[in-house]
């Protein structure tokens, strides 16, 4: 029989308190909704040490276990050593396990054999995505089919990955669950950086090929706009694409690096003309999802994920003479940019966190073999798509 309190560990990201990633930001919100709901909750940390002295280091903050691993490797395979190392340590555990994302679903057999109860988030199609060779490609595709079969219940973040999980696993194994999001602060401060409110459009994402970064560039650089493209994402001295979008940039453009502190980027969107939102591989966009709360006019790249999540009252576009064209309309037609922050503040009353975290505790209750929680029952729609639809994950 379980024990009183429900017990839930967080595996798959670099840990908590979030700063890295919408995972991340993802782990502390459930972390801290659960808490306060009776559970006992752990969330593996990763820390890069030079030499590893103390393995595993537990300690608590908010109420949180936090289970640390000290990693004395780099690159890829100090995220398999940490995943390899959480996987073991969680098979003695007990309670259920959450792993956001499948980069390491190589243990999670290891973990399902040692009676392990998992409910994995399945991200977005990692292994679609152009950026990766095709070894790398290869590795994701398996690691896919790994967990979506090791895994007692699955969850899409976006009614496409769930079409896409169908054909992994039964539907019935699928729980459909959006990422959320918050209204942004009623005391929003001024714009940094210098920017005027509603006189520069602004794209945070990470700056690579599956997110358009240089279409949107060069889009927006055609000719003079009397505006600025603030560009947040870190350029890599020597990486050629980096190179493409930084020689396509008109003086217009700016490159202000990745900004991690939350109020700076809550000021930005919420003051911007327009959000600039080019991904086309994955489920629910976190920085989408934040885009539609800050009341932003929406120009995105027209894919079943955004147009799932922004819904059709958005500006899309499918090649540069057409994102061009819905740049000069943001910045031209101002009746249309009204209608357009309307319909993004409307949509995000979807995307709530109270309403994720909750469908969130049911599933996992389900897959641990808890009781429904005692304050409501089960939510019936946690299994089923929702009419629109989880690192930052960019």
């Amino acid at each position: 029989m379980p024990d009183r309190a429900p017990k839930l560990l967080i595996l798959g990201t670099r840990g908590i308190p979030a700063a890295h990633g919408g995972f991340e930001t993802f782990a502390e919100r459930l972390a801290l909704y659960l808490v306060q709901r009776g559970w006992q909750v752990g969330v593996y940390c990763q820390r890069d040490v030079e030499a590893v002295r103390d393995r595993i280091v537990r300690s608590t903050w908010n109420g949180v276990e936090l289970i640390t691993v000290e990693i004395g490797l780099r690159g890829p395979v100090a995220t398999l050593a940490f995943d390899a190392i959480c996987a073991h340590d969680a098979a003695t555990r007990g309670g259920v396990c959450l792993v956001l994302g499948y980069n390491g679903a190589a243990f999670l057999p290891y973990l399902r054999a040692r009676g392990g109860r998992i409910l994995t988030n399945m991200d977005g199609i990692e292994w679609r995505r152009p950026k990766w060779s095709l070894p790398v490609r290869a590795f994701f595709y398996v690691s896919e089919w790994i967990a979506a079969w090791s895994s007692q219940r699955l969850v899409a973040d976006h009614p496409v990955i769930a079409d896409h999980l169908a054909r992994r696993r039964p539907r019935g194994a699928i729980a459909t669950i959006p990422y959320g999001g918050d209204p942004p602060a009623a005391d929003v401060g001024p714009p940094p950086l210098g920017l005027e409110p509603d006189r520069y459009l602004v794209s945070i994402a990470r700056i690579e090929p599956d997110n358009n970064i240089l279409t949107l560039v060069e889009a927006f650089s055609r000719r003079a706009r009397g505006v600025r493209l603030v560009v947040l994402g870190t350029l890599r001295v020597g990486n050629p694409y980096h190179r493409a979008v930084e020689a396509a940039a008109s003086p217009e453009v700016l490159f202000p690096g990745a900004i991690y502190e939350p109020e700076q980027v809550q000021a930005l969107r919420v003051h911007a003309r327009g959000y600039l939102h080019g991904h086309t591989v994955g489920g629910t966009n976190p920085s989408l999802v934040e885009a539609l709360w800050a009341g932003n006019a929406v120009v995105a790249h027209d894919n079943p994920f955004n147009r799932g999540t922004a819904g059709d009252a958005q500006f899309y576009f499918s090649d540069p003479d057409s994102c061009a064209a819905a740049i000069e309309r943001v910045l031209s037609d101002g009746a249309a940019v009204a209608a357009a922050r309307e319909a993004a503040r409307a949509r995000a009353e979807q995307f709530r966190w109270d309403a994720v975290l909750a469908a969130y505790e049911d599933a996992l209750r389900r897959v641990g073999g808890y009781p429904p929680a005692p304050d409501r029952a089960p939510r019936a729609t946690a299994a089923e798509p929702v009419a629109a639809p989880a690192g930052p994950r960019w």
